[in-house]
């Protein structure tokens, strides 16, 4: 929404957290995370969809902290 008495949008948007560790209570190895991309990837779905797997199903909540890597180029 814009502002009332002024010009622009602002920027109001969620920022994530830049600690850059997996969190301690995830069991899941960064292999299987790979695997279970590429296995996702070879079904034809896309890297959004694929992250949505990932954290409605697995609980990996970002696939960044595990693997450096963006779904994309896994």
């Amino acid at each position: 929404m814009g502002r009332m008495h002024s010009r622009g949008k602002g920027i109001s948007a969620s920022a994530l957290p830049y600690k850059r560790t997996p969190p301690s209570w995830l069991k899941i190895s960064s292999q299987d995370v790979e695997d279970n991309i590429c296995k996702f990837a070879k079904k034809g779905l896309t890297p959004s969809q694929i992250g949505v797997i990932l954290r409605d199903s697995h609980g990996i909540a970002q696939v960044l902290l595990l693997k450096y890597l963006r779904i994309c180029t896994t």
